[in-house]
Formats: structure tokens, sequence, C-alpha cells
């Protein structure tokens, strides 16, 4: 059966204060009844004296006896005068113990066993006494001329003291009673509340085992449960920490298997790509090989597999070339210098010498920018520039537009090239920044085309502390917007 802590505590308290009152009554009532006997004894030793001086007075003024002649003739009316005095009852005894007077009328109390062994302890010149009944019978040595002649006996009644004595025990008893009822009561409520605090605990230990940790100490104190809410409470907040660093450790390592996995497909289909993109040039010029071991007289197909394998063979050079720039970017930290790049300048720069080229195509660069100032590797950018005005001649038509457009706002600088070429398909948007991937794969044959110069793009943009997006557009064309911490 499950007793609670606070019953257990309270019936403690109760046993604790029932064994205080129990000796604190003991002690009182035994020091009360050795004080009230003390204080018979100097009474009753008083008395004594007197009966003495008495007896003595009586023996050397009256006629000259022998003392026990004189206990016997004298003892029933020195008795009955001694009572007088004292206002106790007085019995007399000779030396031999023989009973020679008494004050009580008629026959005198018969004496007992015990009576008569503390006369003979009396007789031997000796003070004793015995509690008889209500009574206490107080026997004290008589002395004569030269020696003990008797025994005087004082009867002194005790109801007075064992009334008082009564009195005190029934006081005692009801006042431990009361004190015991009430410290119960108040122990039981007191108690109730550490019993409370100790129930708060506990639930405040489920909680943290079902993970719903504590957000302050289930109470606060200034004794050992404070210190225990306390420490439960520190407890709850290091488990929570802890298990927030290993969720997010693991989310962390969830997310490094996804990239691994990621990587992965994606290596799987860089390859693929690669080896197809590889693979279109190797058999044209495979097939001008062949032709010409079949063939090798003919002028005219001597000079367009001359042309054709110089244009493929080029496409492979630049091919590799920017996969090599593209697999340094992905697997290694980008060294640059960064420095303090005036943007506008920089912009118009590049421009001047992409102008032959786009004259070439009949197209027309504007400019609108204002100044303006980056932190930023000067090569990345002008790397990142010239892909996409390139991009912008080979994609756009004859006699078109490219306009490029800076601005600065919100602390960042705000670029824009926007051309009136062919545009990019909806369904193609969210892929061009793959590697190898192309809109128009027989445009980018005809204009040279690798499909990696907008995956190279992102990445020095992106290394550059950059963002790049392609932008919606109304008509034709393509417009792409990016942006760089501006510098103040």
């Amino acid at each position: 059966m499950r007793v609670s802590i606070k019953l257990k505590f309270s019936l403690f308290l109760a046993v604790l204060l029932i064994l205080a009152v129990s000796v604190l009554s003991y002690v009182v009532l035994r020091g009360v009844e050795r004080n009230q006997l003390t204080q018979t004894e100097g009474y009753l030793a008083q008395h004594v004296k007197t009966v003495n001086l008495r007896v003595k007075q009586t023996f050397y003024t009256g006629a000259r006896l022998e003392p026990q002649a004189f206990m016997q003739q004298r003892g029933r009316e020195l008795a009955v005068e001694l009572a007088g005095f004292t206002g106790l009852e007085v019995t007399l005894y000779n030396a031999k113990g023989l009973l020679v007077g008494s004050s009580v009328q008629g026959n005198p109390r018969p004496s007992t066993p015990d009576v008569k062994a503390v006369l003979a302890y009396a007789l031997q010149n000796k003070i004793a006494y015995e509690s008889v009944g209500e009574s206490l019978l107080y026997l004290a040595p008589l002395q004569g001329p030269e020696e003990q002649m008797g025994v005087v006996q004082l009867q002194y009644s005790l109801k007075s003291s064992q009334s008082f004595q009564r009195t005190l025990q029934n006081l005692f008893l009801s006042t431990g009673i009361a004190v015991l009822v009430f410290s119960f009561i108040l122990g039981y409520l007191y108690f109730n509340r550490a019993a409370a605090a100790i129930r708060r605990l506990k639930k405040a230990a489920e909680d943290i085992r079902r993970a719903d940790y504590i957000a302050a100490p289930p109470f606060r104190r200034k004794d050992e449960l404070g210190e225990l809410a306390e420490g439960i409470y520190f407890m709850s907040k290091e488990i929570e920490s802890n298990i927030a660093a290993k969720d997010e450790e693991q989310r962390k390592l969830q997310l490094a298997v996804n990239k691994l996995q990621a990587l992965e497909q994606q290596q799987k289909q860089y390859i693929g790509n690669i080896s197809h993109e590889f693979k279109t040039p190797l058999t044209a010029i495979k097939a001008y090989v062949d032709l010409l071991n079949m063939y090798d007289d003919d002028p005219k197909l001597l000079l367009d597999a001359k042309v054709n394998i110089a244009k493929e063979t080029q496409r492979l050079y630049e091919m590799v070339e920017k996969v090599l720039e593209l697999t340094a970017l992905e697997k290694y930290d980008f060294e640059s210098q960064a420095e303090l790049l005036e943007v506008s300048e920089a912009l118009r720069d590049i421009c001047g010498r992409m102008s032959g080229k786009a004259e070439r195509y009949g197209l027309i660069i504007t400019l609108d920018v204002e100044p303006a100032h980056i932190w930023i590797d000067r090569e990345s950018f002008m790397h990142i520039f010239i892909n996409l005005l390139d991009n912008a001649i080979k994609y756009n038509v004859p006699e078109g537009t490219i306009h490029i457009h800076c601005e600065t706002r919100e602390g960042r600088v705000w670029l824009t090239i926007r051309d009136s070429g062919i545009g990019i398909p909806e369904e193609a948007r969210d892929k061009i920044f793959e590697p190898f991937y192309t809109v128009n794969r027989d445009r980018s044959r005809q204009s040279g085309g690798t499909g990696l110069g907008l995956s190279l793009v992102r990445n020095l943009v992106e290394k550059q502390n950059g963002s790049i997006a392609l932008l919606e557009t109304e008509g034709e064309g393509s417009t792409f917007q990016l942006s760089f911490p501006a510098i103040s």
C-alpha cells in the first residue's frame, strides 16, 4: 500500500511529540513529587524536633522515672498532647517497639508487616517513613537522657499532594493531546506544502522525460528543495541544448548525405553530358578523316575538311578549357585577389573589348551606368561580363541591341544585361545554369557554344558574394540581373 510522504512525515512528527510530551510529563511529575516529598520531610522533621523537645521537657519536669517506665505511664497522655501541638495523628512506641500511646480515639491503626519493618528501622535511631494508602507514616527516634527511649510516629495525610499530582497529570495529558493534535494538523499542512513541491518536481521530471523541457524552475525556495528545483531546471536546459545540438548535427549530416547524393547524381549527369558533348565534334572529325582516306584527291573535300576539323578542334579546346575552369571552381577554394572596383569604368572597358564582335553581327551595345564601387576580384568580374556579353551577342538577332544598366539601392549594386535575342523558353529557365545545357543545340554548334558559360558565371558570382537571376521579360530577348554588396 502506498503511503504519501506528507503522512509519513506527519506520523513521524506525532511520534516525536508523544515521546517529547511523555518524557517531559514524567520528568515534571517526578520533580513535583520529589519536591513535595522534600517539603513534607522538612515539615515532619520540624514537628519531630518539637515532639522531642516536649517529651524531654515532660520527662525532666515530672517525677523521676526510668525512660521505659516514663513511656509506659505517660505515653497515652503525651500522644494526645503532641497531636494538639502538631495537628497530626501521633503514635508513641517504647524502646522495645511496643505501642505505649496514640492520639487516635478507640483502637489505633493495626501495624502491617511493612510498618513493623519501618518501626524496626526507626528503633535503630534512624528516621523512616512508609506510604500507607492516602497517608504517610513518618517514624523518628525519641531521644532520652542517655539513649533512644522510643519512636514517635506522625501520620501525615497525602490527599492534597496526591490530588495535585493527579490534577497536574491530567493537565499534562489534556495539554499534550491538544498540542499533539494541533501540531499534527499544522505539521500535516506544512508537509503538504513540501509534498506539493515534490509533486511539482516529479511533474517537471516527467515533462523532461517526454522531451517537454521546462522554461523556468518549478518553484523558487531558499532551501534544499529550491536548490533541487534549480538543478532540475539547469539539467533540463542542458538536455534541451544537447538534444538540439544532436538534432542540428543530424540535420547537417542529412544535408551532407543529400548533397553527396545530389553531387553523385550531378557527377553522373556531368560525365554523361561531357561524354556526349565531346563525342559530337569527335564524330565530325572522324567522319572527315574517313572521307579523306577515301577521297584524298578531292580538293573541295580537302578544303571543307580543313575548315570543319579546325572549327571542331577549336570547339573541343574551348570546351576542355571551360570544363577545367568549372572543375577548379567546384573542387578547390577560389584563389582571387579582391580589390575596390569602380563598376562603370570596368563595364566600359568590357564593352570596348566586345564592341568589335558586336559590330561584326550588326549589334549595338548601350550603357546606362552610374558610378558605384564593389569589393571583387577584377579578373572574375571581367570573366563574368565577357561571358554574359558573349552570350548576348551569340544568341541575338541581326541588327539587335544589348543594354547594360547599373544602379545602387538598398546597400547593393544592381547590374542588368538585356538583349533582343531569341530569348529563353519558360521550360528552360530553371536549367540554363546547369553545365552543358543549351537552349538551341544547333545554334550553339554554329556559334561555338559549349553550354558551360552560364554555369561558370554563376560559380564566379557566388564566389564573390553576389547573386544572379534570369528575369521575366515581355516579348523577345532575355534579361540577367546581378547584384553585389556596395562599398560606400
